[in-house]
């Protein structure tokens, strides 16, 4: 056993007795928060126009406080951003997150206050190392280097008011210095500051070719080209040669199915641990305490209290959203959260599924606004994922990025799904791969096989059109949107950000 991993593992060790209590005592818990975050708010501008001080319980908080969005809380983070104390939350908001733009060319500022910053945000990356320690006792990841990789903060919108940029910045520009220390993190803060995307991962691949790394953390996409630039620079072969000590990657922001079998095959014969955890601009949701579990754990202590409106009533005037202790496992629920950075019953655009209760355990399905349902199909992202990668694991070929699009006759409104793939590796029979691919598709999602030309409806066969390597990474940086935390949008019904891609492509 490892002395320093030990006496890491023991100093979070209280963090593992607090998710134990999870079990037995969420719904106490979930009624602690609300009522926390009320009480602090009330002499909020917020608080006093939606009544705060008279609200005793959660049927007083539903009736009193409509779920919204960002349109609702827009004109209260302007305010905040101008340097307005007592807004959405008690004191002054310094910091202000940058949504990803999946969905939306829009910016979108989201408030992070001192508190969610420490109590969530913070808390949530501290627990996964918290828990890979409590499950790991072997492990010695203390004994080498700790990769994070973060986006930007934004000189654009950044004023003496207020500071703005990715999630990630904010959180790495706000480690403190006794973990950056103990844990051995790099890239050292003055490299993970570097404005220029391509300037900093260079820099960072210098750095983390002579360390020895254990762990590292990231989106899955942008994680890939700064380990690869670090093994070109090493003239290694793989990334197992060049850190063989390396133990876990904690990813998020973007599902890791399409790129899993790329990180596997360069790190073996070596064996990670892939940990998937939920931390979006909103706030840190959940954690993968179990590798052999896909599903994450619900965070319940971080200051954010949950509600969920069932996707069958999502967009109806009168959609009712339940609490955490009113949930049923197997129904896809649209997430809604109030946190202590001043978001009250948010729609953050996220759709999940419980596994299980007591602890809560939960998949993120995929987006309430990224799906096409033009025939019927209403296909989500997570049964584009789950076919795309059957349809990999049967060819022996891999991919990079996808996007698909619905394309219709207008006269006929017979039509297809076009499907734009980077392969890393790319299948023997093109054919053949969009024939398996079909075939999943159907497997995956029973609404699109029953409005198929194959069972007399007028969605007919999807199309692969082979992606150039560097498409989709030129498309957003094209955009604006290179590095950091950005995506590319996996599905849509609108063909606008589909045919940027294509063009592009030729």
């Amino acid at each position: 056993m490892d002395f320093l991993t030990s006496l890491a593992r023991g100093f979070f060790s209280y963090r593992v007795r607090a998710m134990k209590r999870y079990d037995a005592h969420s719904e106490q818990i979930q009624r602690d928060t609300l009522a926390f975050l009320v009480r602090q708010a009330a002499n909020t501008a917020w608080g006093r126009e939606h009544g705060y001080d008279s609200i005793k319980s959660y049927a007083d908080f539903s009736a009193k406080v409509p779920v919204g969005n960002f349109s609702t809380h827009k004109q209260y983070i302007s305010r905040m951003m101008e340097g307005e104390r007592d807004v959405l939350w008690r004191g002054r908001v310094k910091y202000f997150a940058t949504s990803s733009g999946t969905t939306s060319d829009k910016i979108k500022f989201i408030p992070v206050s001192r508190r969610g910053l420490h109590h969530c945000h913070l808390r949530g990356g501290r627990d996964v190392t918290a828990s890979y320690l409590a499950s790991h006792p072997e492990s010695k990841i203390v004994r080498g280097y700790s990769l994070i990789l973060s986006g930007n903060f934004n000189p654009k919108y950044t004023t003496k008011k207020a500071k703005v940029g990715d999630v990630s910045a904010i959180m790495t520009a706000s480690i403190p210095q006794f973990f950056r220390t103990t844990l051995h993190i790099v890239p050292p803060t003055k490299l993970a500051q570097i404005a220029d995307i391509n300037e900093k991962y260079d820099a960072i691949g210098d750095v983390i070719a002579h360390k020895r790394l254990t762990t590292f953390s990231g989106t899955p996409d942008w994680m890939l080209i700064v380990l690869r630039r670090a093994m070109e620079r090493a003239g290694a072969k793989s990334f197992g040669e060049l850190w063989p000590d390396m133990e876990f990657f904690a990813h998020g922001g973007m599902s890791i199915m399409p790129y899993k079998p790329i990180y596997e095959s360069m790190f073996a014969p070596r064996k990670i641990t892939f940990i998937e955890n939920y931390n979006a601009s909103e706030g840190f949701f959940g954690v993968q305490t179990d590798p052999d579990d896909p599903s994450m754990l619900l965070m319940l202590d971080y200051d954010v209290f949950y509600e969920f409106v069932p996707m069958s009533e999502y967009g109806k005037a009168d959609a009712h959203a339940v609490p955490l202790w009113e949930i049923e496992t197997g129904v896809d629920y649209a997430l809604l959260v109030s946190t202590s950075s001043g978001l009250w019953r948010y729609d953050i655009g996220d759709v999940i599924r419980f596994t299980r209760k007591d602890p809560y355990k939960f998949v993120i399905v995929g987006r309430t606004h990224q799906s096409i349902n033009i025939w019927g199909e209403d296909l989500s992202v997570q049964q584009a994922e789950k076919a795309l990668a059957d349809a990999c694991a049967a060819t022996g070929a891999t991919v990079l990025e996808f996007a698909v699009a619905p394309i219709v006759d207008a006269f006929s409104a017979e039509g297809h799904h076009q499907w734009l793939i980077e392969f890393e590796k790319r299948p023997e029979d093109m054919e053949q791969f969009a024939a398996l691919l079909e075939k999943f598709v159907c497997a995956a999602d029973h609404d699109y096989e029953h409005f198929c030309a194959a069972a007399g409806g007028i969605l007919f066969p999807l199309e692969v059109i082979e992606a150039r390597r560097g498409l989709f990474y030129d498309w957003l940086e094209a955009k604006g949107k290179y590095g950091g935390q950005h995506k590319v949008p996996r599905l849509s019904s609108k063909r606008n950000q589909f045919e940027e891609l294509l063009a592009l492509n030729k």
